[in-house]
């Protein structure tokens, strides 16, 4: 058994562009170096890091690893939210996440989920059309980014300028200025008085929207609190698109760069949700679980995390290990195995999933279909990341395509 106490230097290196465009032979690295390493993040925090698939996938479901921040021993920086914010999934662990889960999924269940495959299919058109005669386009700022909060805006009952707003708040939390500490201090403070206002709005005049349906949610005599109903609206609006935005933004390079394979889905949509499940292994859009605190010293791949420590488990890393995924530096879609993790595992399996990958699915079938001879407008090693080590997703992807003989939407 090892005592890994060594500060390795940050490994998010968000203001080094070409560890952001390719970030994997540095996983390689963190791999043939050991299971588990201490290290800090950008933002100062030390951290355990764990690196193998077997490793994360365990310590995914380890109950000696609280997502609760009271575990945190007093060193763990990260965002610091009010309770009208933080008191949600992600910040708990059972009983109080098993009540609350359990309450929430009464109002976020599958059938409503696949009932909006409809309405994701006449969003995604309605954009494609906006910029089909043009020949051009930023997929990001026109398909990618307006998708996701059109629809989770929709779901939750969320007015279209509001929902302008919370996008540009989560953008000032995911990349903060260290040098206007105020401005994420404010978009704080913004969202927690949009979310109130929100949740009184739908308790006088409830709607057909997950708000709503959220109010009405009890078992028994229980029913979620005030302050748990504003942190899971902020929490299903914020992971209702954040990671959306990059599994779209991801799934459309990654086909640009395999135009064999994009080719392929162009001919045979049954390939889609294979495509998109093979994204989420191949380039995670969301890089790291959620931070966790060992509330007992614990062992991980021989090494002994402290009592107290904050230990981050590197999905992005974890799926390109070789010992599980065979040749996993190949984009491979198709009937090998693809255990990824990236909804998580066990009891915090995320519970939109269904609507992720339901969003991915159609907004990337549609595009290479809807736009023909699709193909980048600049070279791909020149593409601009999200400086966040918090999720991996690009800043703008230009591309052109054919105009004449492109087909109306569908």
């Amino acid at each position: 058994m090892t005592d890994q106490t060594d500060l390795t230097p940050s490994f998010g290196l968000t203001d080094d562009p070409h560890f952001m465009a390719d970030p994997y032979p540095s996983y390689a690295r963190w791999r043939q170096d050991g299971p588990v390493r201490r290290t800090t993040t950008p933002d100062g925090t030390a951290v355990w890091l764990v690196t193998r698939y077997a490793d994360v996938r365990a310590a995914l479901n380890d109950p000696r690893l609280s997502l609760n921040r009271k575990n945190s021993g007093g060193g763990y920086g990260g965002f610091r939210l009010p309770p009208a914010l933080d008191t949600n999934l992600l910040n708990m662990d059972p009983p109080d996440h098993t009540r609350i889960r359990r309450l929430v999924s009464k109002a976020f269940t599958a059938r409503r989920v696949e009932g909006l495959r409809p309405r994701i299919q006449e969003i995604t058109g309605r954009l494609l059309d906006a910029v089909a005669p043009v020949g051009r386009a930023d997929l990001m700022a026109a398909l990618a980014v307006p998708l996701p909060i059109t629809v989770i805006g929709e779901l939750l009952g969320v007015p279209s300028g509001d929902r302008e707003r919370f996008r540009s708040w989560t953008t000032t939390l995911i990349a903060p200025d260290p040098g206007e500490p105020a401005l994420a201090r404010e978009a704080v403070g913004q969202m927690s008085r949009l979310l109130a206002r929100l949740v009184a709005d739908k308790r006088a005049e409830p709607a057909d929207d997950l708000i709503s349906a959220m109010i009405a949610a009890r078992d028994e005599e229980d029913r979620l609190g005030e302050e748990e109903m504003t942190s899971l609206a902020f929490l299903i609006l914020w992971a209702g698109y954040e990671a959306t935005v990059h599994l779209i933004g991801n799934g459309i390079l990654t086909l640009l760069r395999h135009p064999a394979w994009l080719a392929a889905v162009r001919d045979d949509p049954r390939l889609t949700p294979s495509v998109v499940e093979e994204v989420l292994r191949f380039v995670s859009p969301t890089p790291y679980a959620i931070r966790r605190f060992a509330v007992e010293d614990v062992t991980v791949g021989g090494v002994t995390i402290p009592s107290g420590e904050t230990v981050l488990l590197s999905l992005a890393c974890a799926h390109h290990d070789e010992s599980v995924f065979f040749a996993p530096e190949s984009f491979a879609p198709g009937p090998r195995e693809n255990s990824h993790l990236a909804f998580g595992h066990g009891v915090h399996y995320c519970l939109g999933a269904p609507l992720a990958r339901a969003e991915a699915q159609i907004a990337i079938g549609t595009l290479v279909r809807r736009l023909p001879g699709l193909a980048p407008a600049t070279p791909v090693e020149e593409l601009r990341w999200q400086p966040s080590f918090r999720s991996h997703g690009l800043l703008e992807l230009p591309v052109t395509f054919s105009v004449a003989g492109s087909a109306p939407s569908r």
